[in-house]
Formats: structure tokens, C-alpha cells, sequence
């Protein structure tokens, strides 16, 4: 019923999918949907969480005002924001790939660009990246009796993490979601685009071109 909206200034700006235009968008269709926007920000690299716990911290009580936060950004700032506000992150968009490359700031925080986001139902936590065998329901057979990974030891298991967090945040019931087989077909490049590791540049330099042929005629 509540939401503070939350908007990333980096990859979003060069994706053109984010800036003020992003935060007026949302706050309309919110609003003209019955909720209540408590305020919003915008974040110059929201992978970066001590740009974040500063520029946060000064809106902290409109923060707490809302029951999720609505973040514009790649999987990794909407998993940063979730690390550190008690509050629901809530991905606005769904990251796909990238050429491998995500955030200026990268921490902890990881995002297999699936362009099938479920961070909204798993706390802000990734179980693609936090589960070692990258399950999407649930934990395996073979978690210990501490909560640590069969496949590696010494890190936690990412769905007891999970687990953990949707009960602080008092959404248990999202742990019973089913989250449908990813569709790896999002996670790769296109064929057609995939021909060299300047992948990126070349896909720029053919919309060029097109615009310019499109300019001519």
C-alpha cells in the first residue's frame, strides 16, 4: 500500500530506463493505482552502498513510512538496498545480459542477469547466485544441520538466508511462491550479436548505421 521509490543514475541512465523521467513514471502509476508514495531518491551507483547508506540515511523516515522500497537498478543495487534498509526490495526491472557486466561497484552482492527477476519474493536475496546449484524453490536435500551448503561448507546455504530474511521481514508466505524454471534463453547474447567480445560495440556502431541509412532515405 506503500512504497518509496528508489532510482539508479548508473547503468539504468545508458540502459535509458531510469533518471527523473523513471521516478515521475512510477510515482504517477502508483499513485493512479491507489499507493501511497512516501517519497524517492535518486542515486548516482546504487551498487555502491556507501553512496547508499549516506544518501538514504537522509530520508530514512520517509523510508519507514513504506512497506517496500521500488528500486531501479540492475539486480545488484536492488540486493544492495535490501542489505541494508529493513524494508522489501522490490526490482523494478528485470536485468539481462550485459556483456558480464554489472555494477561499478560490485560487493558482495551478485546478479545472474536472468531477465526473470524474483528478488520481490525472495527478500532481496538472489537464490541464483546465493544457492550453489542455483535452485529457485527452495533448499535442497542436503543442507546442514547448521544451515551450511552441501556444495561448499564453509558458505551458508542461500535459501536458509532467504528463509531468514522473508521471516524478519514477515513474508514467510512468499517462501511457498513456486518460481517457474528460468528461461536461459534471456541470460545469453543473441547469435547474431555474439560473434566477437566486442559485442557491445558493434551492436552500437549497427544502430548507427541503420539510423543513418533510415536518415538518408
Amino acid at each position: 500500500k506503500s512504497v518509496f521509490i528508489l532510482g539508479c543514475q548508473g547503468c539504468p541512465i545508458g540502459c535509458e530506463t531510469g533518471g527523473p523521467p523513471w521516478i515521475d513514471e512510477m510515482t504517477k502509476l502508483l499513485t493512479d493505482a491507489g499507493m501511497k508514495v512516501t517519497g524517492s531518491a535518486l542515486i548516482d551507483m546504487i551498487c555502491n552502498k556507501a553512496i547508499v547508506g549516506i544518501r538514504l540515511g537522509r530520508v530514512i523516515d520517509r523510508i519507514a513510512e513504506a512497506e517496500a522500497i521500488l528500486v531501479g537498478s540492475c539486480g545488484v543495487g536492488v540486493q544492495a538496498v535490501g542489505n541494508m534498509v529493513g524494508r522489501l526490495p522490490v526490482p523494478a526491472m528485470d536485468t539481462i545480459c550485459m556483456g558480464d557486466y554489472q555494477g561499478l561497484f560490485p560487493s558482495e552482492e551478485r546478479c545472474a542477469e536472468c531477465g526473470e527477476c524474483v528478488l520481490a519474493y525472495t527478500g532481496g536475496l538472489c537464490p541464483v547466485t546465493l544457492c550453489a546449484k542455483s535452485l529457485v524453490n527452495g533448499t535442497c536435500g542436503g543442507t546442514g544441520d547448521d544451515g551450511t551448503c552441501e556444495v561448499s561448507t564453509e558458505q551458508r546455504c542461500g535459501w536458509q538466508m532467504i528463509y531468514e530474511r522473508l521471516e524478519a521481514l514477515g513474508r514467510l508466505e512468499d517462501y511457498k511462491r513456486y518460481n517457474a524454471p528460468k528461461d536461459f534463453r534471456k541470460r545469453e547474447i543473441s547469435d547474431a550479436n555474439r560473434r566477437t567480445i566486442r559485442w557491445a560495440l558493434e551492436v552500437a556502431e549497427q544502430e548507427v548505421d541503420s539510423e543513418t541509412e533510415t536518415a538518408k532515405k
